[in-house]
């Protein structure tokens, strides 16, 4: 499975790295995303869960805060957590890329480094100004696409998706002017055709049978009501049910 480790120090990054761990996770889906405080199951031995997570990564960001390197005890402990995931990606061949966070933060400098971790200082850091978090988690979404090209991007996927073509339209109660630009079928209890030009169905039997003209060129047939304005040419049919026969007052 891909997955994108992130590596940091409580006390110095632990914020960017949950923001950098919901924006992946949002893009990629959090199964993708590994962060050791979300990640790692209470009861689990999180030293296996660690190294068996970077050894399935594709990819390891490091959050470098403005006091990273001022833990350089721990830095220079074999021990540290830190110092640990980073040497194991190493050790796995894994790219990695430091994420320098806020505008404080400096690249790193090979001087400030035990010796196994100085290849740090040469690799291509991306800074993530806190003054503009949005645009920079973005940067790092798209990044992290780039280099694990085997994830697939949710957020991607969905502005390209192909509209249908099925066109669906359910009307409940409707009262007014209902206008569909597609073909429909079904009873429709009355419709409204203004300026017609050549044959117009609604139905079977023929709107001028059993029918009453009113005024002008309107005319009024059946249980619905179907009402034609203007000048219509060609045959015109209409169906819903037996005509109604009553002679109603013309009002």
């Amino acid at each position: 499975m891909k997955e994108v480790f992130i590596n940091y120090r409580t006390g110095d990054g632990e914020k960017t790295a949950a923001l950098i761990d919901q924006e992946l996770s949002h893009r990629f889906g959090p199964q993708h995303v590994f962060r050791a405080s979300r990640s790692i199951a209470p009861g689990e031995a999180y030293p296996d869960s660690l190294l068996a997570a970077l050894r399935r990564s594709s990819l390891l960001l490091t959050v470098v805060g403005p006091d990273w390197t001022n833990f350089r005890t721990r830095l220079h402990d074999p021990k540290d957590w830190v110092r640990r995931e980073i040497e194991e990606a190493f050790t796995c061949e894994l790219p990695v890329v430091p994420i320098l966070d806020g505008r404080k933060t400096n690249r790193l400098s090979k001087a400030d480094l035990p010796s196994e971790l100085e290849r740090l200082a040469d690799l291509q850091s991306i800074p993530l100004d806190t003054h503009d978090t949005e645009n920079g988690l973005r940067r790092i979404g798209d990044l992290v696409a780039e280099m694990v090209p085997g994830l697939n991007d949710l957020a991607q996927a969905g502005k390209t998706s192909p509209a249908s073509d099925t066109v669906t339209n359910s009307i409940g109660d409707v009262s007014g002017t209902a206008v569909q630009n597609r073909d429909f079928t079904g009873d429709v209890g009355s419709t409204v055709v203004k300026g017609s030009r050549g044959p117009i169905h609604t139905g079977s039997g023929s709107i001028y049978r059993n029918s009453r003209h009113v005024s002008g060129d309107r005319h009024f047939s059946g249980s619905g009501m179907t009402y034609f304005e203007g000048d219509n040419h060609g045959a015109i049919q209409h169906r819903f049910g037996e005509p109604d026969r009553r002679e109603d007052d013309n009002r």
